[in-house]
């Protein structure tokens, strides 16, 4: 009763109605030691990173969170000034909102793995630019080597546009399985929580495309 209380409220977070399906368990966080050099070294090397101008002005790098062999992986455009103070990417409101998103098609935010396109934030929140987004790029590559998801799901268009090199609009974007480097990895775009934050209408669309995501997924199992 208390696991089905948790979804209702998920589900009103998202503005959705409840839904009777019954939903896939979370999928189990899985311990592993392997790869933990490599891992390491990654970490180390986005810590130590000089390769743009933004290192001047962060006080932390951000990494990622989350289970390194997930089968799902989240990827978000940048960290803002609360992921930067923090270390951790989506957090405050919007994080809260993306735990609901995932909580919503049985996933909880330790189950999967979550990073950005960009380990530094950009002043002023602005949009990364195209030279920070390429300098950047290859440690998301090397992520996505080592964690080996099933499945990305991009939130947000800058998210989505530098996962698959492409400047179709997020819309365009949106209801179709695209392939992300290194790995072919399968991915589907949706919208940025803090996106929805300011345009709550579309929600609904959010829903549709976690649906998506959820049944790609299973297909792929």
């Amino acid at each position: 009763m208390l696991e089905r209380a948790r979804r209702s409220q998920y589900l009103q977070a998202l503005g959705i109605d409840e839904w009777t399906r019954r939903v896939q368990p979370a999928v189990d966080i899985v311990e592993t030691v392997s790869g933990e050099d490599e891992w390491t070294v990654l970490q180390n090397s986005v810590a130590a990173c000089q390769r743009c101008a933004l290192h001047e002005c962060r006080t932390q790098t951000v990494f990622g969170v989350g289970d390194r062999r997930a089968e799902w992986m989240v990827v978000g455009e940048a960290p803002g000034a609360e992921e930067d103070a923090r270390g951790e990417p989506f957090v405050g409101a919007a994080g809260q909102l993306l735990n609901a998103m995932l909580a919503a098609i049985g996933l909880a935010r330790e189950s999967v793995f979550i990073a950005n396109v960009l380990k530094c934030r950009p002043p002023g929140n602005r949009d990364p630019s195209p030279a920070e987004i390429a300098e950047c790029l290859p440690y998301l590559h090397q992520q996505i080597r080592q964690v080996k998801p099933r499945l990305i799901l991009a939130f947000g268009r800058v998210a989505a546009q530098s996962l698959l090199g492409t400047d179709q609009p997020l819309g365009a974007l949106r209801g179709s399985v695209h392939a992300a480097a290194p790995l072919n990895t399968p991915v589907v775009v949706t919208y940025h929580p803090a996106y929805l934050l300011r345009t709550p209408a579309e929600k609904r669309k959010a829903w549709e495309d976690l649906k998506y995501a959820r049944r790609i997924h299973a297909e792929l199992r």
